[in-house]
């Protein structure tokens, strides 16, 4: 098992996102969820943490090296007695560094290991989701979450074991070392600690309610951002500039509301450190006057001791910012943790003997009793479904908007399972397989030809990355798609664009079929085929459409009444139920009164 798969969640439905949204974990328990993707460089973490601490037990050294300087060669006015603690405070200063260097360069690479391991967990498990589960978010909000959220629950995680065991193991050492200066003075400034520590706890608790709603908000403005620009010809056409303008403007200003209340925070606390550590020097300078008065205490003990305490208060204002941004950091946990909340498609248990399915596999597809309501919601989409799909059938799936036509396909796919009943792909309970082995012998064409931002070849072989080129030549063919391919720049070597958008919806579509036509899978789930098209394009991709589906159990979701004709078997849904059609030469009639 690989140590990203061993981050456990309790898993949650849509009915319980809202509880969730606003749950509050503390610190501790967001360090424990996300420590298991740190803890596999656990021994760079100890050693980064080693060397830091090392360089600051060299500053300590160095420091009371000035106290010598002053009393044993400045007061007495002895330059011979300059070179030894000179030379010895430049070797402090070359393994200190030396140090600090080293120890730096390994926090940081332990820092980014883990935003590389944590957003692959994240998005690995984001591709297990049903697609209606991801819609919930937005891509804005899941953007926002696999950058931004992810380098905050860093700074909890990754970075402040680091920055915890080097500040407390310096506030510790730089302590003792002014407690052996002058134990008086040092009580005079610890006395003080406690008031930090209290101001950290206030705000701390005051920043993760603040960090959480710039979260959310910023998750609310990319996703309204990435919405309108997405939709920007739709915007322009019907002249809605002004009204996006607006929404990102509210959206903007919830934003920079909780911005400012975060900066209102800092503010007030930075500015309180530095009382309390101005008030402590000027303590300590007036008791360092009386000792030296009384001698108590040499010049050189005092320069000394100042010095420590240059170092030991921002060690305990460093202690203090960690449990703030500890507090703060938890907000993006939580935003996390939704995700990995969120219930995946349910993986069977697998018995050890449990044989794959015996190839070839036919494509005979069965529904027992299947039934299917969406999570969170009561209305019933199919009811008691019972069909025996021979292989190599051509099955039109019809019905109004709503029915539950793409349901089907969902159900086959195991995006969702059916709420009662079973699906057998030959013979066996597809939830008895494994997700990825069921896939492997089902191909979907969905209603949107989806292209990715790459060359024509990158996007035919998408499903089949060791295809040859002969095989993609003849599934271009095949596609109607290897002419007008070969008339681009480059041919299949030519840059489709974002989303497919150098080319016509045609062409995008013949593309798309010859994808589906190179992965040769038994199953294949036709997705409105024609939707977006004129009568010319609909008609030229007809041929190319009935070569992909023969000799495969082919389920045609349709309202286009033409493509019915072509079925073996035409399904009818409507309010859950099904009614079957064998279509003939009345066969669209049949359908329309069905």
């Amino acid at each position: 098992m690989s140590t990203a798969a061993q981050i456990t969640t309790p898993v949650a439905d849509a009915g319980t996102r809202a509880r969730i949204r606003h749950a509050r974990i503390s610190p501790s328990a967001a360090f424990r969820k996300f420590w298991p993707l740190v803890r596999v460089n656990r021994v760079a973490v100890l050693a980064s943490a080693l060397l830091l601490v090392v360089s600051a037990g060299c500053d300590t050294a160095a420091i009371g090296i000035v106290g010598v300087l002053t009393d044993d060669v400045l007061a007495p006015g002895d330059l011979g007695a300059f070179w030894g603690p000179a030379a010895l405070w430049l070797g402090l200063a070359a393994a200190g560094a030396v140090a600090s260097s080293a120890g730096s360069y390994l926090a940081g690479w332990t820092s980014e290991h883990f935003l590389l391991g944590l957003r692959d967990r994240v998005f690995q498990h984001l591709q297990q989701l049903p697609p209606d589960s991801l819609d919930r978010y937005g891509t804005g909000d899941l953007v926002s979450r696999l950058t931004g959220d992810i380098e905050a629950v860093e700074t909890l995680v990754a970075s402040a074991p680091v920055e915890l065991i080097t500040s407390a193991v310096g506030a510790l050492v730089f302590a003792v070392a002014a407690f052996w200066t002058s134990w008086q003075l040092a009580l005079i400034t610890l006395v003080l600690a406690p008031v930090i520590w209290i101001g950290a706890r206030v705000f701390g608790t005051l920043m993760r309610t603040a960090t959480r709603a710039e979260r959310d908000s910023n998750g609310r403005l990319a996703t309204v951002l990435e919405e309108s620009l997405a939709n920007m010809p739709l915007v322009q056409a019907y002249g809605r500039q002004q009204a996006e303008r607006s929404k990102l403007h509210r959206e903007g200003r919830t934003w920079m509301r909780a911005g400012l209340r975060q900066i209102r925070l800092h503010s007030l606390y930075g500015p309180l450190g530095e009382l309390i550590e101005t008030l402590t020097v000027l303590a300590v300078l007036g008791a360092g006057a009386w000792q030296i008065s009384e001698h108590h205490l040499s010049v050189g003990g005092l320069l000394s001791f100042a010095a420590y305490l240059g170092y030991l208060h921002p060690r305990l204002q460093e202690l203090g910012e960690l449990l703030v941004n500890a507090s703060s950091a938890t907000a993006a946990s939580e935003r996390l943790l939704e995700v990995l909340r969120t219930r995946p498609v349910a993986e069977p248990e697998l018995r050890p003997d449990a044989p794959p399915l015996a190839e070839p596999v036919r494509g005979a597809v069965t529904f027992q009793g299947v039934g299917f309501c969406y999570p969170g919601s009561s209305r019933t989409v199919l009811h008691q479904v019972d069909l025996d799909i021979a292989p190599g059938l051509l099955v039109a799936v019809t019905g109004p908007s709503g029915a539950g036509k793409s349901t089907f396909g969902k159900l086959l796919l195991r995006f969702h399972e059916p709420s009662q009943g079973r699906i057998l792909l030959d013979g066996r309970d597809i939830s008895e397989l494994d997700v990825d082995e069921l896939r492997r012998h089902i191909t979907l064409l969905p209603q949107d030809s989806m292209l990715f931002d790459g060359t024509v070849r990158d996007n035919i072989i998408y499903g089949r990355p060791d295809a040859s080129e002969e095989e993609v030549l003849a599934a271009a063919a095949a596609a109607d798609a290897h002419e007008f391919i070969s008339g681009l720049a480059e041919g299949y070597d030519t840059p489709v664009g974002k989303r497919g958008g150098q080319l016509s919806g045609g062409q995008r579509r013949r593309i798309a079929l010859a994808r589906a036509m190179l992965r040769t899978a038994p199953v294949l789930i036709l997705d409105e085929p024609s939707t977006g098209l004129d009568d010319a394009s609909t008609a030229r991709i007809m041929a190319p459409l009935r070569r992909l589906t023969t000799g495969r159990t082919t389920f045609l979701i349709t309202h286009d009444l033409r493509l019915t004709a072509q079925a073996d078997l035409v399904l009818h849904l409507a309010e859950g139920a099904v009614t079957v059609v064998v279509p003939g030469p009345q066969s669209e009639a049949a359908v329309e009164a069905a």
